[in-house]
């Protein structure tokens, strides 16, 4: 592949500290291999409603995979698990840093806050950027559905995921998993860990993936898709005493890809184009996180602090509007004619976004186990300094070079439009959550927090290149808006257990994602286009939901369902505007959600499981500027989803295991904008895995969208749109010790 700054000798360095361990860490080990066993619910502990419980005994929608889980299903990136859970969607689009998460209809849009508080070994990540990545050395995945604001604060609105990486141990350890696959890539994945010293222990963990891509661009000959990607992370923690402990944690990602290969169409169902871009374009994203975890654990109250500090840059360059060849573009063929023969021009673009941030949480909270009454109190803080600049240059058919800080002034790639944003954000929260068990059978667990955003946006483009509009506002250079917004976020639940296998829950709760700023005048700009709902400024969101829930086990399964209805207020929609060239959001000031899951796992005959789950969201839009609006289906939500599941995982003789694995999912009708001009048809995706394991050693073969379903991942107002990966098979070698 094309894709520059990373090698071969990644994979290679990854799998050599794995292997090069020391022979005689298999001492450690039994030589008898344990027959393998799905889990169940009641077998996997949960933490996500900040404290350890039964999945099955938690009183929310969670949906929960273990380590086990986690290989067999395959799950390498976080598009593989939400496949895997109900009324869960991920839009995934060209450029890493952009993917939208849904969940039961609580939305996240282009450039906006996400939707969804994801949090990774306690520390909570900053930027949505973050979150598109590879998965690896993963202990455990919580998904936590409905608005958390109580637990985890802003953006919280649509729900939380946690997750757990492997801890540290005090025996030498390791796994590794490499592979193949028909983007004639490779990958190495693994982690090694083990002790230093009395009460010091570490752990050291990568991820290398290299593929020349599965989408063919017809006009340069090569894929669309190149995939470079390697990461790093390293934890140590030291057991000061028996009581207080700190866990150092690094972490790095480097990707290298490309982005900006568009068609553009009316339906967004139209796969027939191919993808004709003359520029490969380049993705680069590099992100560091630095976090430190100290817990005290005293008689009677325990204190946690968890301080991090992440960086993320991201490069963005491409092909423009409409994304052909110069001479088959749009703006080469409008340009012939307005200037006359041999004064035409392309375009092409490029983005670049700079993100520094440092948080800080204090927890005090009762020790678990200590009584019928549990408490937690606390308080956070993020700081966060955000540098984002577009821009379009004239393409001289030389290739795209890289704009940053300032306005590009090389002559093979002379800029033709240009903005630039400083932002300055605080934020800081109070919060409180306390539970009483009244009897045996019936709980009370509540939370309130108070969460306030101080926004500041600095404008940064050079005056020549102001996207203003004669006869609206103007905006200058140097200009500063400064907003505030705050909300409080309750959270309450009732528990009522008649007997060991039943759990009956409901409560109410609310979630709070902040508002910010577009390009000052986008709101005239926008009114005198016919483009309702934005504004110079887009509102903060709220989202009250109420719901109740049941989990059951009925002996040879697990039933687990959930009811909601939800009342979202300025949920977030995303507006690119022709007439300055600005990208904006806009505010659907309500949106009227309900729905229901259903999920049930039987386990049929021993190691043979199979599994079932249906999630439906019903979205109105019940108050829009544009009145022919209201009554639509809200943006970017799919009317369900249906998962069907079936495994065998166990023993085919006395020294060897076998797994094999089928997964199907239906994901339902889908718009895209307030005015539900296209829709996307259901789309019908089935994995497969099947593998031997013996003595440690694994060998599994794997295809993901079996049957090579074509559709398209996302679709944008405009036209734009962006097909979505078909077939990828491979094989994966697996060892650990």
């Amino acid at each position: 592949m094309k894709a520059q700054g990373l090698s071969f000798a990644s994979a290679i360095a990854i799998s050599a500290a794995i292997l090069t361990a020391p022979a005689h860490a298999q001492d450690n080990q039994s030589t008898e291999e344990p027959q393998a066993e799905a889990a169940t619910g009641n077998d996997i502990v949960v933490t996500a409603l900040r404290r350890e419980e039964s999945l099955q005994d938690t009183p929310a929608a969670i949906t929960a995979f273990n380590a086990q889980a986690i290989t067999n299903a395959g799950i390498e990136r976080p598009g593989d698990f939400i496949a895997l859970t109900s009324n869960v969607n991920l839009v995934e689009t060209q450029n890493a840093g952009n993917s939208f998460i849904i969940i039961r209809g609580i939305t996240q849009a282009r450039n906006s806050e996400p939707s969804v508080a994801v949090v990774i070994d306690g520390v909570q990540q900053v930027n949505p950027a973050q979150f598109n990545q590879d998965l690896f050395d993963i202990e455990q995945i919580e998904v936590l559905k409905g608005p958390q604001g109580g637990l985890y604060g802003r953006n919280a609105i649509g729900g939380a995921i946690i997750i757990t990486t492997r801890q540290p141990s005090d025996v030498l350890e390791g796994n590794l998993r490499v592979g193949v696959d028909n983007g004639f890539g490779y990958y190495a994945r693994g982690g090694i860990s083990g002790p230093l010293a009395e009460g010091v222990a570490f752990r050291v963990a990568g991820s290398y993936y290299n593929t020349d891509g599965f989408i063919e661009n017809t006009f340069l000959g090569e894929e669309a898709d190149p995939v470079e990607d390697f990461s790093l992370r390293a934890n140590l923690l030291v057991e000061a005493t028996d009581r207080l402990s700190f866990d150092l944690r690094a972490s790095m990602n480097q990707l290298r890809t490309q982005a900006l290969y568009f068609n553009i169409v009316n339906d967004v169902n139209d796969t027939s184009l191919d993808v004709r871009v003359n520029n490969p374009g380049q993705n680069d994203r590099d992100m560091n996180n630095l976090a430190l975890r100290t817990v005290y654990e005293g008689d009677n109250v325990v204190f946690t602090s968890v301080t991090s500090y992440d960086t993320v840059e991201e490069v963005l360059t491409g092909d423009a509007f409409d994304f052909l060849p110069i001479e088959d573009s749009f703006f080469f063929n409008l340009f012939e004619f307005l200037f006359g023969t041999g004064n035409g021009f392309d375009l092409n673009q490029s983005q670049f976004l700079d993100v520094k941030a440092i948080s800080q949480e204090i927890r005090l909270e009762s020790p678990s186990g200590s009584g019928p009454f549990n408490w937690m109190v606390g308080g956070y803080f993020i700081d966060t300094e955000r540098y984002i600049s577009t821009g379009n240059m004239i393409d001289t058919n030389n290739g795209v070079f890289p704009v940053f800080r300032t306005p590009s002034t090389n002559p093979l790639n002379p800029q033709f439009s240009f903005l630039a944003d400083g932002q300055e954000n605080f934020a800081w929260a109070l919060f409180a959550n306390a539970g009483y068990e009244i009897s045996e059978q019936l709980r009370i667990d509540g939370s309130l927090r108070y969460d306030r955003d101080r926004r500041r946006n600095t404008t940064l483009t050079p005056t020549a290149y102001l996207p203003n509009v004669p006869g609206f506002p103007q905006g200058a250079t140097g200009e500063v808006r400064t907003r505030t917004f705050d909300d409080w976020q309750p959270r309450l639940t009732v528990t009522y257990e008649p007997n060991d296998d039943l759990t009956i829950y409901g409560g109410y709760g609310r979630g709070f994602r902040s508002g910010g700023f577009n390009q000052t005048g986008v709101g005239g700009v926008a009114a005198s286009n016919g483009i309702v709902g934005v504004n110079d400024i887009f509102e903060a969101e709220t989202a009250d939901t109420f719901e109740l829930g049941f989990k059951a086990d009925v002996g040879f399964a697990d039933i687990n369902g959930a009811v909601y209805k939800t009342q979202s207020r300025n949920s977030y929609f995303f507006v690119f505007l022709a007439a300055n060239s600005t990208q904006n959001l806009g505010n659907i000031p309500e949106v009227s959600l309900s729905g229901f899951e259903l999920e049930a796992t039987a386990e049929l005959f021993p190691y043979f499981d199979v599994s079932a789950a249906l999630g439906v969201t019903y979205s109105e839009i019940d108050e829009f500027p544009d009145p022919t609006v209201i009554g639509n289906e809200a943006p970017l939500i799919s009317r369900y989803t249906l998962n069907l599941g079936a495994q065998y995982d166990g023993p085919i003789s006395d020294s060897v295991d076998a797994l094999f694995r089928v997964d199907y999912r239906r994901t339902g009708r889908t718009w895209w904008e307030p005015y539900n001009t296209t829709s996307r048809n259901p789309v019908d995706i089935v994995d497969v895995r099947a593998g031997v394991r013996v003595d440690g050693w694994a060998v599994t073969a794997f295809a993901q969208n079996l049957f090579d379903e074509e559709y398209n991942a996302e679709f944008s107002p405009g036209g734009f749109v962006y097909k979505a990966r078909g077939l990828r098979y491979g094989m994966e070698l697996g060892y650990e010790f």
